[in-house]
């Protein structure tokens, strides 16, 4: 399964690269610098990465590898970023890497590097968290007195001690801001220093040491460093049957049934010679190997009989998952239904005496109603969510709509209706201009009867003695407030007013 992974992700990374990998065997070609990244199972970071680097000739080395701790073939690609906006892009590198490939997961490439920084990071969905940055600076600029950094990195099976069993492998690593890196170097348990040119294994039994240094371009060596570790034997028999699990995923209603389809994936362990089989048992049929996720579509009610078997013969026990398919809902294509309903007082006309009240209702048998809204007269739509009372005198007409949640729209409709005062003059001698106006400041705004003989001049009385400026204001505001809750006045209109009592002097 995962030399098919390779093989299609091979077919989609054919990103023209003006580089050449050089396979594991042959006589690599070394720029005077060279930066070394590895991976290994984890999806989540790059096992090791160079952080700096000096402008010039590069020798890229890209190792995926059972030698850097691969167990399971998993592969990662090194890709340089070309458009992300404040890095470098003058670097084109996309290279695939897995422990099955041609260079047995370790590639060499060369490219120039300019000052800056270059983003880096794993193209294979599922392993966004592999990023990180290369900040490089200009080589050349005076004497280089600072010696590389050089590092190591031990790798293999490990048993419940730490111990590695059967075999360890240690990759050294070296970076240099200044001149480049020259040579690096290793021995194994003080023996003598040798180049160092590729992962260094260790098969022999018992406590092994690894030292290692660097020599940059103008001659500085860094101080030896070291790792130790113990290489044991390997478990000579294997009578512990692998761990097999599985998940269960699709779309899911509120009962906790798959809709339409179920996938079943099933996943195993094994510590000790490792899995050799997994088998699945899909209600009551015979077992059967298994190779990719088992996707169920029939409806009902399912059981999922599983277990693996390893190299040594060791087979797990049997396990059962069991769920239910459900058909999928209905496409709902119509839209609600929505009715309106008009009350309050009338006369002998038909008008409503003082107030009218519009009551607006939706239903929808599919998918539920998702929204009403209603626009008064010129006004812009607005979500209806309890009935509206209209108490400006005149003609008006209230259009009414509803969606439901597939998004199914209903037509728009209206009605009309006429609100007449109700014969009361609370306001004598009422100020009648046709528009609202504060302190010959004309805000546009119709000066409607409110419904009891006043107007909205006569509410907002700017003549009237106001302790100042600012009280006159909140007084406006208290007044148009009660006015959009009435009906007489909208949000918008209110804000005009609202603007125009504050320029004015009224109070000051």
């Amino acid at each position: 399964m995962i030399r098919r992974l390779t093989a299609a992700l091979s077919a989609l990374l054919l990103t023209v690269i003006p580089l050449a990998a050089t396979p594991a065997s042959a006589a690599p070609i070394v720029a005077d610098q060279v930066l070394t990244w590895t991976a290994d199972d984890d999806t989540t970071r790059y096992k090791s990465v160079p952080t700096q680097a000096v402008a010039g000739p590069t020798t890229i080395i890209w190792e995926n590898s059972a030698a850097t701790g691969n167990t399971t073939g998993m592969p990662h690609t090194l890709t340089f970023d070309t458009s992300t906006e404040g890095y470098n892009h003058d670097v084109t590198l996309n290279i695939l890497a897995n422990p099955f490939d041609a260079n047995d997961g370790r590639h060499q490439a060369t490219v120039t590097l300019s000052p800056g920084r270059y983003r880096y990071f794993c193209a294979i969905p599922g392993h966004s968290q592999m990023v990180g940055e290369l900040v490089v600076t200009e080589g050349g600029g005076g004497e280089d007195t600072t010696a590389p950094t050089v590092s190591a990195a031990v790798s293999g099976d490990r048993d419940a001690d730490g111990n590695y069993v059967g075999a360890a492998t240690v990759t050294v690593s070296a970076t240099d801001a200044g001149s480049g890196v020259d040579t690096v170097e290793y021995q194994v348990d003080d023996t003598s220093f040798q180049p160092y040119t590729q992962p260094v294994r260790l098969t022999a039994v018992g406590d092994h040491s690894v030292q290692f240094r660097a020599t940059d371009q103008a001659g500085n060596t860094s101080a030896v460093g070291s790792v130790a570790f113990r290489i044991v034997e390997p478990t000579q028999e294997d009578t512990t049957a692998p761990v097999v699990t599985a998940a269960l995923a699709g779309d899911r209603d509120g009962d906790g049934n798959y809709i339409g389809t179920a996938t079943a994936t099933l996943t195993a362990t094994d510590a000790g010679s490792g899995v050799a089989t997994i088998e699945y048992a899909l209600d009551g049929a015979a077992f059967t190997p298994y190779a990719n996720p088992v996707v169920v579509s029939g409806v009902g009610m399912h059981m999922l009989h599983y277990r693996a078997t390893d190299v040594a013969g060791n087979t797990s026990a049997e396990q059962m998952a069991h769920f239910t398919v459900v058909a999928p809902a209905q496409e709902d294509e119509t839209p609600p239904t929505v009715s309106v309903t008009v009350t309050g007082d009338r006369n002998d006309d038909g008008g409503y005496v003082g107030a009218a009240t519009v009551t607006l209702t939706a239903v929808d048998d599919g998918s539920g109603v998702a929204s009403v809204e209603y626009g008064l007269d010129t006004e812009a739509w607005t979500a209806y969510t309890a009935p509206v009372t209209v108490r400006a005198t005149g003609a008006h007409t209230l259009r009414y709509r509803a969606t439901d949640a597939a998004g199914n729209a209903s037509t728009e409709q209206s009605t009309t209706f006429t609100v007449v005062a109700d014969g009361t003059d609370a306001c004598p001698g009422s100020d009648t201009r046709a528009t609202v106006v504060i302190d010959g400041d004309d805000t546009g705004v119709a000066n409607v009867d409110t419904g009891d003989g006043c107007t909205i001049n006569d509410l907002i009385d700017e003549h009237a003695d106001h302790p100042g400026h600012a009280a006159f204001v909140r007084h406006v505001e208290t007044v148009t407030t009660a006015l959009v809750t009435g009906g007489s006045l909208t949000k918008r209109q209110q804000g005009a007013i609202v603007r125009a009592a504050a320029r004015s002097e009224v109070g000051a």
